[in-house]
């Protein structure tokens, strides 16, 4: 063994209780009945009431048939209706399938197809695109559709209906079920036993794995509530009840629903929900509502240097602030530290790193020290290794490498997906199942670990997952089209933006029309956020000694365009 050998450090055991996501918040809601659990635009609900609305809407999901083990699709931004749902399909055993509201329809096609699920709750504003979505499922989907301003006050309702509500008014249309309508019958139906079991999936979220075909990612009971006891005990005191956490990450992706809504939930933390971040949105919530704890990618801390609202606001109510979903820059950092210093907020920006498939963060830095570059230490009960990529060969400290971690957050697998599954979850020597990353990085003597690069072709932009290959074999199937190649290029709002270069075939014309033409065409399937920013034409594209497109080059291209 190496005398600093940062596999050996000292580890602190934590226990993990044998309940249900919802039997954890119940026992907190029993502790704290009359506290906040979340408020929307200034209407609240406690943990009582919580608790009465989640057995409200179960008894709602077995009326309609939803049995245990059912995969229910919740496709919906960070509203009430959400919150409820997510927690009454796992009262009940069902599967909770968290999608985006801004997939495309032969995503929403794809991701209901892979789960089987035959009920999706969304929003009036989605409901055609789901509806036409249903085309290519192969099962019967009943779509549940909800309204935002069901939750809301009186005067917001009627504001939010002038401004942005009406022309979904007449939505849902018949045989589908109006959520609302369908929560206030009294259905005479008994919810069953509840029964915890650690090798059952309870969560899918999606992500890309090796390979940029979107895998459904199956997490238990026990994945999301390690993770909670786990980020309560690495950020210290500053869990704990009597404390607000403004909640815009979305419950679809594994940073919002692990971190910024279960686990502060389960601690006595409030909720306030943010269905969909703009700056002026944000900043109004940080003035008015004052939380205690903010969370987010780095998009979100770079426009809030930006943001015209805050000049001269005292942000000392602020006593922890996380950024997750994709790197933040040494630069970025110092000058959020500095801001908020500047507003008198006694901490710092605490980076984690994680991936979906152990639900999100699994290490983070220390509340009152960083090192430069780092992303901080392993969570309680997760251990990271450096491996030579390719192998299982332990590096010593400070080489670089594969990242590999292990711990209580890994998924279950891929959904129906076991060769995947088995590059990404390997047993090693040691007997334990390890998760590869696929990120490189390295690891200094006192285990703080250091995120170099992507591994796998990857884009990340304002958090999100995007894979170039998806885009690419949606565009090559344009009219007039030969072949494309999509890259990310540095973006100070968004970190990378997406952008395609395209071949067309002799003849076709290489003006704006034909962007947009493209463009039109790809939106079926491909999401919003992942849609190209920017497309160039090309006669050629570089290509590799084995005759494949060379995305490095294009890559290189463009960072010296920026350099």
């Amino acid at each position: 063994m190496e005398e600093h050998d940062y596999t050996q450090r000292p580890r602190r055991h934590l226990e993990y209780p044998e309940l249900t996501m919802y039997q954890l918040l119940a026992r907190t809601a029993a502790q704290y009945p009359d506290a906040p659990a979340y408020e929307f635009y200034k209407r609240r609900n406690t943990y009582t009431d919580l608790m009465k609305r989640i057995e409200r809407a179960a008894k709602a999901f077995l009326a309609l048939g939803v049995k245990e083990r059912d995969a229910v699709t919740i496709c919906l931004p960070n509203i009430p209706q959400t919150v409820d749902a997510f927690y009454a399909v796992n009262r009940i055993g069902a599967v909770a399938n968290m999608i985006h509201p801004l997939s495309a329809e032969k995503e929403i096609s794809y991701y209901l197809t892979l789960s089987q699920s035959r009920f999706i709750l969304t929003l009036d504003m989605f409901y055609e695109k789901v509806k036409h979505a249903l085309c290519d499922v192969p099962q019967k989907v009943t779509i549940l559709c909800c309204r935002i301003q069901d939750e809301l006050p009186l005067h917001l309702k009627v504001l939010y209906i002038l401004r942005a509500g009406r022309p979904f008014l007449q939505f849902p249309l018949a045989p589908d079920v109006d959520w609302q309508d369908w929560l206030e019958k009294k259905h005479d139906v008994r919810l069953p036993a509840i029964r915890f079991d650690a090798g059952k999936t309870a969560v899918i979220l999606y992500s890309g794995g090796t390979t940029g075909k979107p895998k459904g990612i199956c997490l238990s009971d026990l994945n999301f509530n390690a993770l909670a006891i786990q980020a309560r005990e690495a950020i210290q005191e500053n869990f704990r009840p009597g404390l607000t956490m403004l909640s815009c990450m979305p419950m679809f992706h594994g940073f919002g629903l692990g971190i910024n809504i279960h686990a502060v939930l389960v601690h006595g933390v409030a909720c306030i929900l943010m269905p969909v971040f703009n700056i002026k949105n944000y900043t109004a919530m940080l003035k008015k509502r004052h939380p205690s704890l903010i969370a987010g990618v780095p998009t979100i801390f770079e426009a809030l240097l930006h943001a015209e609202g805050l000049k001269n606001v005292d942000l000392s109510f602020l006593v922890g602030v996380f950024c997750g979903g994709d790197s933040l820059s040494v630069d970025l950092k110092k000058k959020v530290d500095a801001f908020l210093h500047a507003h008198h907020a006694d901490t710092q920006i605490r980076e984690g790193y994680g991936l979906t498939e152990c639900v999100t963060a699994s290490c983070l830095t220390p509340k009152d020290t960083f090192r430069e570059k780092s992303i901080g230490l392993a969570f309680p009960d997760t251990e990271y290794d450096i491996v030579k990529p390719g192998t299982d060969e332990h590096l010593p400290c400070r080489e670089e490498g594969e990242i590999v971690l292990k711990g209580p957050t890994l998924m279950l697998g891929y959904l129906n997906d076991a060769e995947e599954t088995g590059k990404v979850l390997r047993r090693r020597s040691d007997g334990d199942v390890w998760l590869y990353s696929g990120d490189a990085g390295y690891m200094d003597e006192d285990g703080y670990i250091y995120f170099s690069r992507r591994l796998k072709r990857l884009i990340v932009t304002n958090g999100y997952n995007v894979y170039p290959d998806l885009i690419e074999n949606e565009i090559d199937a344009c009219p007039g089209v030969l072949l494309s190649c999509v890259i990310g290029v540095p973006d100070q709002r968004r970190g990378e933006k997406v952008k395609a270069f395209v071949v067309l075939e002799d003849g076709e014309p290489e003006t704006e029309e034909k962007k947009q033409e493209i463009l039109n065409h790809i939106k079926k399937g491909v999401a919003a956020y992942a849609l190209p920013r920017e497309i160039e034409f090309r006669r050629e594209l570089p290509r590799t000694l084995v005759g494949k497109v060379a995305y490095h080059k294009l890559e290189e291209e463009e960072e010296e365009k920026t350099s």
